[in-house]
């Protein structure tokens, strides 16, 4: 049986123990630990006994001027349990957690050829729009 839920900073050994195949680099015990322990982190999984199937992690973001909203840093699972509605259940976890915070709403972004990703967010009911992303992924040279 499935089970859906919020980890916890307890919850580290069972993240760190993750099969590959979930995420898209192997589980760093100390970024595990950070990120369960921080408040402006949450990660919601569907899980079958250890095995956690499918994810949807964010972060609160806060700034002096606006009030704290949620961006969905990631959202992943398992090949084998794919079109099964599990990415799409700990996704509006994440949503409904951000509604009970009273938070000022959540976006994310995803690549414009990413189908399954798009199909998810639409099934949603997400408010598409479009912006400009740039990223510098470790080339962090700017002279």
């Amino acid at each position: 049986m499935t089970l859906y839920r919020f980890l916890t900073p307890e919850d580290a050994a069972l993240l760190c123990a993750q099969p590959t195949g979930l995420f898209d680099r192997p589980v760093d015990p100390d970024q595990t630990r950070a990120f369960l322990e921080s408040a402006l982190h949450v990660i919601a999984v569907a899980q079958d006994d250890d095995l956690i199937l499918s994810f949807a992690s964010a972060t609160i973001l806060l700034h002096p001027d606006k009030p704290p909203a949620m961006f969905i840093n990631e959202v992943g699972t398992r090949d084998e349990h794919q079109r099964k509605g599990h990415a799409s259940r700990v996704t509006r976890m994440l949503i409904d957690h951000a509604d009970a915070a009273d938070l000022d709403g959540v976006w994310l972004g995803t690549e414009p050829d990413n189908a399954p990703a798009l199909a998810l967010y639409r099934s949603l009911k997400g408010d598409e729009r479009t912006f400009v992303g740039f990223a510098w992924d470790g080339a962090f040279d700017l002279d």
